[in-house]
Parts: C-alpha cells; sequence; structure tokens
C-alpha cells in the first residue's frame, strides 16, 4: 500500500466530508458510494483496486466500517492529519443531528405526536435487525463454499449454520456475553482449517470453551462491566465496548448496549432504547452512533459527547495503526479462517438481535407494523430509512387517533 498522497488540501478534505457526513443517509452501502465517487470516479485520488482492497480490509476489522473507510481515506489522501480531519468531518454532522433529536424524544414531557413517532419508528427496529442479517448472509455463504482449504463443502455448510444458530440464539439470550460467542466460533474455524483437525460436521459445542478460555478473563471482564461505578466512568466504558467490540455491523452491540443502558445501568427505558437505535437508523452515519443517544439519557449533551468521542476512538486507532499494513491483514490465512467462522455468527447475531428488540414493544399497533416493516423490508425489498418514517408517520397517527 503506497503512503499518503499529501496533496489535497485540507479544507476539501473538509468539506467533501462534511458533505459526505449530510447526505449519507442510508447506511454503509450508501457511505460507500459517496466515497468511491469522490475518491475514485470524479478526483481520481485512489485507484479503484486499492479502494476495493480497503473496503475488504477495514471489514475485517472491529467498529463501523465506513467510518474507518472514511477515516482511511483522509490517511490515504494526507496522512495522520487527514484521517483525523475526514473522521471528524464524517461523524459530526449524523451526530450533532442524532443528538437534537435525542434532545426532543427523551425530554421530560415531550408531544405526544413525537411519542408516538418514536413509538412507531421503533417497531421497525426488530425487522431492520433482520434485514440486516438477510443481506448479509449470501456473501458469507459463498465465501464458506469457496474455500479451497477443507474438502467437504458439506461440512462447510453444516458448520456455516452451526455457528449463525449459535449466534442467533446467544444474542437473544446472553447479550452481554456475545463476544465471547463470536472468538469461540472464529477459533473453531481456525483449527478446522489451519490445524488439520479432522472435522466433518458439527463441533460439539463444549470446544468453545478451552478455545475460547485464553480470552475469557479480559473479555468476560469487558463483556459484563464489574467495576461498580457509575456516573460518567460507567458511561465511557460502555462506550468503549461499543467501539472496540462492534465487528460485523452496529446491530451486533445492540444487545451488549441494551444491557448496559436498560438493564443495569437504567439510563433509559427499553421503549427510549429502541427509539436510540431508530434514530441511529434514520440519521446519517453508522448504528454506532446509537451510543450518542444513550449518552444523552445518562448525562446530557455532555455524556452524549463523551459516549461518542469514546465509541468512535477505537476506529481512529486502528486506522492509524494499520494502514500500512491491510493488504498483509487481508491476506493472512489465520485471519481469514478466523473470519469464515465468526462471520456466519455475526450474521446470526444480529438476526437473534431482534428478539429483544420485538420484546421491548408494549403495545399491540407496535406489533403490527413490525409486520408491516418487515413485510416492506424483506418481501418488498424497499429500504430502511423509509421502513422507520413510515413506521414513525403510523405511531404519529396512533398517538393523534387515541390520545
Amino acid at each position: 500500500m503506497s503512503d499518503p498522497a499529501c496533496a489535497v488540501p485540507l479544507t476539501t478534505i473538509a468539506r467533501e466530508w462534511l458533505r459526505i457526513g449530510v447526505t449519507g443517509f442510508g447506511g454503509p452501502p450508501t457511505h460507500i458510494v459517496l466515497l468511491r465517487r469522490l475518491c475514485v470516479s470524479d478526483r481520481r485520488w485512489i485507484g479503484e483496486a486499492e479502494f476495493e482492497d480497503t473496503i475488504a480490509a477495514v471489514n475485517l476489522l472491529p467498529g463501523p466500517a465506513s467510518t474507518q473507510l472514511a477515516i482511511w481515506c483522509g490517511w490515504r489522501l494526507r496522512g495522520t492529519v487527514g484521517a483525523l480531519l475526514a473522521g471528524f468531518c464524517f461523524i459530526l454532522p449524523g451526530l450533532l443531528m442524532i443528538i437534537g433529536l435525542a434532545a426532543v424524544f427523551l425530554a421530560e414531557h415531550p408531544p405526544e405526536i413525537v411519542l408516538g413517532a418514536a413509538a412507531g419508528a421503533g417497531s421497525a427496529v426488530a425487522a431492520v435487525a433482520l434485514h440486516a442479517a438477510w443481506g448479509l448472509a449470501p456473501a458469507s455463504w459463498k465465501r464458506i463454499q469457496n474455500s479451497e482449504d477443507n474438502a467437504s463443502h458439506i461440512g462447510d455448510k453444516v458448520r456455516w449454520l452451526f455457528y449463525a444458530a449459535l449466534g442467533a440464539v446467544s444474542a437473544a439470550t446472553i447479550g452481554p456475553w456475545l463476544v465471547l460467542v463470536l472468538l469461540a466460533c472464529g477459533l473453531i474455524e481456525v483449527s478446522v482449517r489451519l490445524r488439520g483437525l479432522a472435522v466433518r460436521s458439527v463441533l460439539p459445542l463444549p470446544l468453545a470453551q478451552p478455545l475460547a478460555q485464553p480470552l475469557a478473563h479480559p473479555l468476560a471482564f469487558l463483556a459484563s462491566d464489574s467495576t461498580g461505578t457509575g456516573g460518567l466512568l460507567a458511561l465511557a466504558f460502555t462506550a468503549f465496548k461499543v467501539g472496540a467490540l462492534s465487528y460485523g455491523g452496529g446491530f451486533v452491540i445492540i444487545p451488549l448496549m441494551q444491557h448496559d443502558a436498560v438493564g443495569t445501568r437504567h439510563w433509559m427505558s427499553s421503549g427510549q432504547f429502541l427509539d436510540a437505535v431508530a434514530l441511529g437508523q434514520i440519521t446519517p452515519g453508522p448504528v454506532v452512533q446509537t451510543v450518542a443517544v444513550v449518552g444523552y439519557a445518562a448525562a446530557g449533551v455532555g455524556g452524549a459527547l463523551l459516549a461518542a468521542a469514546v465509541a468512535f476512538a477505537p476506529s481512529f486507532v486502528f486506522v492509524l495503526a494499520g494502514a500500512r499494513r491491510f493488504d498483509r491483514l487481508r491476506g493472512n490465512r489465520t485471519v481469514q479462517a478466523f473470519l469464515t467462522g465468526a462471520g456466519p455468527a455475526v450474521i446470526g447475531a444480529i438476526a437473534g438481535s431482534a428478539v429483544p428488540l420485538a420484546a421491548a414493544l408494549a403495545r399491540p399497533w407496535q406489533y403490527v407494523l413490525l409486520v408491516l416493516a418487515a413485510a416492506w423490508l424483506l418481501l418488498l425489498r424497499r429500504g430502511v430509512v423509509s421502513a422507520l418514517l413510515l413506521s414513525a408517520a403510523c405511531g404519529a397517527v396512533v398517538a393523534l387517533s387515541c390520545p
């Protein structure tokens, strides 16, 4: 990978990345299209092959991949300063928007129409999780079938289904410990593919325990938050877990965030958490921005800014520390084997996160909206933002009709 070009003015980076931050509704697919159009097609700052390789590389890292891609593009153009500026400008518009919406939705006495819109949008969140998992599944399924490391494609497929099912069950039942399950699935696949383990079908679940044992203690600490402290320290710790453990997309950390924000710290109710996830979807930027709403609920605007800063910090660190090594990371057989196992577990976890999200719904009409949103996304194949906005509009109508 070549060194930074050091030719593009910082003012241009600030202007263009702010523009993408403002217009990037629709999540990572939209962000990638806008960054490719700017850096590859229109300005020709970065070659197509290098850009595509970097997309693959950032998807190997924990954290929001499209944010890391935006940071990397800034690094590619102007080094560390460019990376910091690009990342800040990319994140800032969505962050300001979501904090402003959080102030409205989490106000002490919000208008009934606002409460109805929030309840309506929250109704669709579980369907959005299923839609995200459905969209990721084909590429992962193709990846495990096309692998040349294991001659038994039947065994590959069975293990894929096993990993996905384990991830789904774990997300639905043991949310804060989910990261251990993802690690175990990845390590099982490493053992199968790179250590000559003769496995032709599903490995027994107990094998996951010794494979994950070296990392069990530190990651258990991260998952459980045993510090016993509250206030800003607890908020920062939750945000750090969100930023450092969100491999495979923001929905993977939803069960963990829900456990901390609703179950342990009681910063917000289940309904308010659904609102937070919905706001993270309808604003430009990654789902990880949801942590800013959690921060606002815990400690106002200062808490929102703190949570966002801590959650996005790992992405900057990963890119700045590893940008020159992305090509080697992508070509590493051990990394590829790990992702072949962890990938389907992540997809299952995203689908499984729909269970606690749906369980948080409190009114019968919300379940009707959930079914309609699922049909809109999965059968009609329409967009996430439109599903959430239509659900919010329905919720507002219900609130006005039934005060």
